[in-house]
């Protein structure tokens, strides 16, 4: 949480004038209420759904407590970062909202990756059942929280409170800065550089290339499927396999979205040498609206699922919305839509069992 700003330069523009100072916590204020609303429904209603409790879900769930942990611990606290003129609640709250936010980036990235191979594996090789088994997605969210936190460590131990003199003023200000100038201007490129590959170029490289194999399969096995079975039910069981690759896909895309203003922004500050020298207006306004998308990705998900999917689109109905006509109207034709869903797939693998029986006497009649 570097604090650059005018003082860098001639003239040290006040809080008071800034237009920062009075949109950045109207921005954070609706952040935190649509993500403390919107994670807080995921979390009860995987709690109290028993059927909502799949593996796909499993990671969604792990999402939503990351982007909860954010919220809680570190939206209230940074978003004074642009309204007051000196960092007020000590160096504790500063290494604790550094911490928790490197904490749900690595889960939110790592978790879009995790889910990314659980799809390529569910639509390339749906056999595999160990892959896409309970126990092995416990455990692989577990690790991906464990090294959430580890990465973190330096943002836990590193941060502290820097102090700048304000030109033409005998006032002094303290900020929250991530980075020790004990360790020297070097750390900081390294870390930033560590964060880029590490957070978002390696992770989101290798999502697109599940996509892309993904992507390639589907239109591969479409070709190859008999007229019969695209007729009998497996074309409805592709779609399902095909919407939640959907689902996850929109969450990777706001995540990209959200996090490359952010990055290009501390790629371009410490890495061109006369950034502090050139730093106006439109570098102020672009950090800001980085600043912001990075936090704001920690509410979307939730308002995603709510316009992708039926099924969380009705539990966020009865929640959130009971009150509401509109809520009570749809709610019996998405009920309808989910029970239609559930059928399709009983046919889907009644005819897929079918069809593994008669490929499987073709291949015996043609041993024997």
């Amino acid at each position: 949480m570097m604090n650059v700003s005018s003082s860098d330069e001639n003239i040290y523009v006040p809080y008071s004038s800034r237009p920062e100072t009075y949109i950045v916590p109207v921005v954070f204020a609706m952040i935190f209420i649509v993500g403390v609303l919107g994670n807080g429904t995921l979390v009860l209603v995987f709690i109290r759904h028993r059927s909502m409790r799949n593996v796909p879900n499993t990671y969604i769930l792990s999402l939503a407590l990351g982007d909860l942990l954010v919220i809680i611990t570190c939206v209230p606290f940074t978003s004074t970062m642009y309204t007051v003129e000196s960092w007020p609640y000590g160096e504790l709250i500063c290494k604790l909202s550094e911490a928790t936010k490197d904490i749900s980036i690595g889960v939110s990235v790592f978790t879009l990756t995790a889910l990314s191979a659980e799809r390529y594996c569910a639509i390339v090789n749906p056999i595999r059942r160990h892959v896409s088994s309970k126990p092995f997605t416990l455990m692989t969210a577990v690790a991906i929280w464990i090294l959430a936190v580890i990465l973190a460590t330096p943002s836990a131990t590193f941060p502290y409170l820097a102090s700048e003199p304000i030109p033409n003023n005998n006032q002094t200000i303290e900020y929250c800065y991530p980075f020790p100038r004990s360790f020297g201007e070097g750390y900081a490129k390294g870390m930033v550089l560590f964060k880029l590959l590490v957070y978002y170029v390696v992770p989101l490289c290798i999502i697109g290339c599940f996509y892309f194999l993904m992507a390639h399969h589907l239109m591969v096995s479409t070709r190859n499927m008999p007229g019969e079975l695209q007729h009998a039910g497996q074309s409805g069981q592709i779609r399902a396999r095909k919407k939640v690759a959907k689902m996850v896909l929109s969450f990777v895309i706001i995540f990209m979205v959200s996090f490359l203003p952010y990055h290009v922004f501390m790629v371009w500050f410490h890495f061109y040498p006369y950034s502090r020298e050139v730093y106006d207006d439109y570098w102020h306004a672009f950090r800001i609206v980085g600043f912001c998308l990075s936090f704001i990705n920690s509410c979307v998900n939730p308002v995603a699922l709510y316009f992708i999917s039926g099924v969380f689109r009705k539990h966020f109905n009865r929640y959130l919305f009971c009150c509401c006509p509109f809520a009570r109207a749809g709610q019996a034709a998405v009920e309808s839509t989910v029970l239609q869903d559930m059928n399709l797939t009983h046919v889907n693998s009644a005819s897929y069992r079918r069809h593994n029986s008669v490929v499987t006497s073709h291949v015996t009649l043609s041993q024997t």
